[in-house]
């Protein structure tokens, strides 16, 4: 499937930033599933400095600064990925095998997947997430299998409303209120894989989604979407036994789906990390602008073939949406499904 993805942030600043240092992680990955095809960052006004880096997970991260007078930020990443369908891996790794792998053993071989088992910033250690967790994971259960029945619980369990956490809400407030956002079914889930000594990751990026039967989809309609993905190790207990690979298994608590190395072709890997904190699309320091109003618009849709003007593909969208939201202090644009 080929599809292009538009993320519009805009904030009107009162009174005027007068300096300001900001970093983004709109860039899709390039994975096993997802092919990057383009990408390009227009940000307005136009930054003084500007340059881009692969952090330690292999996400691309944009730095730029602004040292004019503004009142208007404008950030807008346009890309297009090409995605693949997704299937579920047939893997009989134990669960408390994966969890023994992370175990310290003296003389064994690191594995990088180390930094996704213990706590991080947004998603903590804490007894009720294992509490949850077990009934998930009984002794003989398989990694995997404990995993999609986690899956299935939460979307299950939990209900999604929209404004009802805030972008730095507690995993464990979220986990008592038995409701949220896709962000935060992705940190609960995270968290309990977490408190079972397990490696889970964070992974942010897009969905495209389709408008009620009978209305045109608005562009803009569209919002982030976070999931998460469990590390399955490759544990060779029989040596008579066919080699297989460590691989990262994406599940979707939200909309209870999973596959490898996507939930599916519908999907777009944007970043991955421990949590949110590590991915958020945009967030900035500013010297001035004591409040801001923050205007998020995303846009997912496929591209259309079009069999006029020279076979040029082309994409076809209607309308416009924006969603606002007040805030004050450190920018943090993100919109949510």
């Amino acid at each position: 499937m080929r599809l292009n993805i538009t993320h519009e942030t805009q904030y009107d600043y009162e009174p005027a930033v007068e300096t300001a240092q900001h970093m983004t992680y709109l860039t899709p990955l390039q994975t096993a599933s997802q092919q990057l095809v383009s990408h390009r960052l227009e940000i307005s006004p136009q930054p003084a400095q500007s340059s881009s880096t692969i952090d330690v997970f292999g996400n691309t991260r944009h730095f730029f600064s602004l040292q004019e007078l503004h009142r208007q930020l404008r950030v807008v990443g346009i890309s297009e990925v090409v995605t693949q369908a997704s299937t579920l891996p047939h893997n009989e790794v134990g669960w408390q095998a994966a969890r023994e792998h992370f175990r310290y053993q003296a003389g064994s071989v690191f594995d990088a997947a180390n930094e996704f088992v213990f706590a991080s910033p947004m998603v903590p250690q804490h007894a009720a997430f294992a509490g949850y967790a077990r009934a998930s994971f009984p002794p003989d259960q398989t990694l995997l299998a404990g995993a999609l029945d986690l899956m299935h619980r939460i979307h299950a369990d939990f209900i999604y409303e929209s404004q009802s956490t805030e972008v730095n809400t507690p995993a464990l407030q979220a986990l008592t209120q038995r409701k949220g956002v896709c962000q935060d079914f992705a940190h609960i889930f995270i968290a309990c894989l977490r408190s079972l000594g397990l490696a889970a990751r964070y992974v942010s990026g897009y969905l495209l989604t389709q408008p009620p039967p009978g209305t045109i989809k608005l562009r803009g309609s569209d919002a982030s979407h976070a999931w998460a993905s469990v590390y399955v190790p490759s544990l060779q207990e029989n040596p008579h036994a066919a080699t297989t690979s460590s691989l990262w298994v994406d599940l979707d608590p939200t909309n209870d789906r999973a596959g490898c190395p996507s939930p599916g072709e519908d999907y777009v890997t944007l970043a991955i990390g421990r949590d949110f904190s590590d991915v958020s699309p945009m967030r900035g320091v500013i010297h001035g602008g004591a409040s801001h109003r923050l205007t998020v618009g995303v846009t997912v849709e496929p591209v259309v073939p079009m069999t006029q003007g020279g076979g040029q593909s082309q994409t076809q969208s209607q309308g416009l949406f924006q969603s606002q939201g007040q805030s004050q202090g450190q920018n943090q644009g993100l919109g949510r499904r």
